[in-house]
């Protein structure tokens, strides 16, 4: 059966530990199936592939990935896939995830059943998600400084110094508290079983159209966890900044000055994650953070 897919990206995180034989694995499988390989540039040098597959691709930028690419394949593990989500998002692409790390939340196909797996859902057989992305816009003095989009969490926290931060909390223009804490998590689902999760969150079923507001470290004992419909807009005002920065799936920062203002809304456009067909989110949950097993 022929590919649903013709055009191909593939990212990577190169230090990592048998890549050169994983990425070979999968630059033949695809190259058999007569498929145009994109590499990206940033994550994959030249010496990962072996002489005979150098041909075989294309190196470009993740942003020409978003435009020319049908499927974009992560070798790695949930940091790289999330790299890749916010890059490509915007194009609307699909991606696939081969774990090469530890949890591997995100990235659900196996390494030593790549090529199986890969060539099964190439031909239609997977399990398609639909993820929400946040969109978190930082304004100081009436003006954007920093736009970026999340699939995991935004997160409002202390610094080196570790002076507590103050802020005010509104939701869809509502005043809903005032909080003085190390700062505060805005999770999607996908993000609920990450930082929101170890800070005292509840797990959000991934494609629940939510997102969790878990405090970090409040002063007050009545600061609780909330979650919130995805169609809410969330506007955050620093009364007291210290030295606070905002991170985006942890992976990218700003500084904080106090009286900014963060406004988190849902990105407008979802991310399509692909699973195997025998893909089951509360088995995952199992597996990745131990859960006991059925005893019948």
């Amino acid at each position: 059966m022929s590919s649903q897919f013709k055009q191909i990206g593939i990212v990577t995180r190169p230090n990592t530990p048998k890549i050169e034989e994983c990425l070979n694995r999968l630059v033949e499988l695809l190259y058999a199936k007569k498929l145009n390989i994109y590499l990206d540039e940033d994550s994959i040098s030249e010496n990962l592939l072996c002489e005979a597959n150098l041909p075989k691709c294309s190196l470009i930028s993740k942003d020409e990935m978003g435009r020319k690419c049908d499927l974009v394949i992560v070798l790695g593990g949930d940091g790289t896939f999330l790299s890749a989500a916010r890059k490509v998002a915007a194009h609307r692409i699909p991606l696939l995830g081969v774990n090469q790390g530890h949890l591997g939340f995100l990235t659900q196909v196996s390494r030593e059943n790549m090529v199986q797996e890969v060539e099964s859902m190439l031909t239609g057989k997977y399990h398609a998600e639909e993820r929400i992305l946040l969109e978190a816009t930082v304004v100081r003095n009436g003006e954007t400084i920093n736009r970026s989009l999340a699939l995991n969490d935004v997160v409002l926290s202390r610094g080196g110094a570790g002076q507590m931060i103050e802020f005010e909390v509104f939701i869809n223009k509502e005043f809903v508290y005032t909080q003085r804490s190390d700062g505060l998590i805005v999770s999607s689902p996908t993000g609920s079983t990450a930082y929101a999760l170890a800070a005292g969150g509840p797990i959000l079923q991934a494609s629940l159209r939510a997102f969790t507001l878990v405090p970090i470290c409040p002063q007050s004992m009545t600061n609780r966890p909330i979650a919130i419909a995805d169609t809410c807009e969330i506007n955050i005002l620093i009364t007291k900044a210290g030295d606070a920065r905002v991170h985006f799936d942890g992976q990218s920062y700003v500084d904080i000055q106090s009286m900014d203002k963060i406004v988190i809304r849902r990105y407008k456009h979802s991310l399509r994650v692909l699973h195997p067909n025998d893909y089951q989110y509360y088995r995952t949950l199992r597996q990745k953070l131990h859960w006991g097993e059925q005893l019948i």
